[in-house]
């Protein structure tokens, strides 16, 4: 088992690929013949946000989960004149599979837009699949309809998002929006952070506000709203990936429609089974323990995943 004492800098190392600079937490089997696990983690997040889930993975293999471009604080493909289209983040996946899991089997574990990244990796990668024994979404999608937006809410989305994926407006929005003492302010009052901090206080508020600050600067904003634009028109059913899919999902997910998941999924994989998470919200905490995000990691899930090799 993970100690309470280890703490994910213990695991993390540099990760320099294709002239970008990020990192990498790389955590060890516990057991002999226990599956290669390589998670990929969504929107808004980092190597220390998803600690608690990566740690009780652990229990079950070899964890490794890596920063993508523009993401977790990685220099953004915009540096190396390319735009993070999906496409382009798939591309970069397909490298690091590559690269690190040369002549080893991988169980894929993707969460949110991990998941869509790594379904078009697949999916133009189709020599890849050999790799992989097992395919797991983690509250995934793969098609914009999946969204239970409103059609108003759906369209400023995508007008706002379009607006701030560009160059000059993303760094207004960063060096005003993004002040920490704005966000402080009213970052917890907005439509989609509310269910975060319900019931918080004290301590538990002040730390949660902190690694929330640390997220929208450590994310590269305009980054964040390309994916934002390109999520919400989203289509990755329109080619098949020669694999089943275990996909776990929140039985009172804000984001997406489960019945239209499961619909679209079915479109591209060869087969679907669903596993439900008695965890009330979409996600783990920002500041979730292992304890507290194994509701994501289902026992029927662990099953599968210990029988693979």
């Amino acid at each position: 088992m993970t100690k309470a004492s280890d703490q994910a800098e213990d695991f993390i190392v540099p990760l320099n690929m294709n002239g970008l600079e990020g990192r990498m937490l790389r955590m060890p089997a516990k057991k002999k013949n226990q599956p290669e696990i390589l998670f990929i983690y969504g929107q808004h997040s980092s190597l220390e946000r998803w600690w608690g889930l990566v740690a009780e993975m652990n229990k079950l293999g070899a964890v490794t989960m890596p920063d993508l471009p523009g993401m977790g604080g990685m220099t953004p493909l915009y540096k190396i004149g390319q735009t993070p289209t999906i496409d382009n983040m798939a591309d970069y996946l397909a490298a690091f599979i590559k690269l690190k899991f040369k002549n080893k089997k991988v169980t894929i574990a993707a969460m949110s837009l991990g998941f869509v990244i790594a379904t078009r990796t697949l999916q133009k990668y189709p020599e890849l699949t050999k790799k992989v024994n097992m395919l797991i979404s983690v509250v995934g999608f793969a098609h914009g309809s999946d969204f239970i937006f409103s059609r108003r809410r759906r369209a400023l989305y995508k007008t706002f998002s379009w607006v701030f994926a560009r160059k000059w407006p993303s760094r207004l929005f960063r060096y005003t929006a993004l002040q920490p003492a704005v966000l402080r302010l009213i970052y917890h009052r907005s439509h989609n952070a509310k269910e975060k901090f319900i019931q918080m206080a004290g301590d538990e508020f002040n730390r949660t506000m902190s690694v929330e600050i640390d997220l929208w600067h450590r994310n590269d904003i305009r980054t964040q709203f390309r994916h934002y634009l390109e999520m919400m028109g989203l289509d990755n059913t329109k080619k098949r990936v020669d694999l089943p899919v275990y996909h776990v999902t929140a039985k009172k997910d804000r984001y997406f429609n489960g019945v239209k998941v499961e619909e679209n999924m079915r479109r591209i994989f060869n087969d679907f089974e669903v596993f439900y998470s008695v965890a009330p919200n979409h996600a783990p905490t920002i500041i979730a323990s292992a304890e507290e995000a194994a509701p994501f990691i289902p026992p029927g899930l662990r099953r599968k995943i210990k029988s693979m090799k």
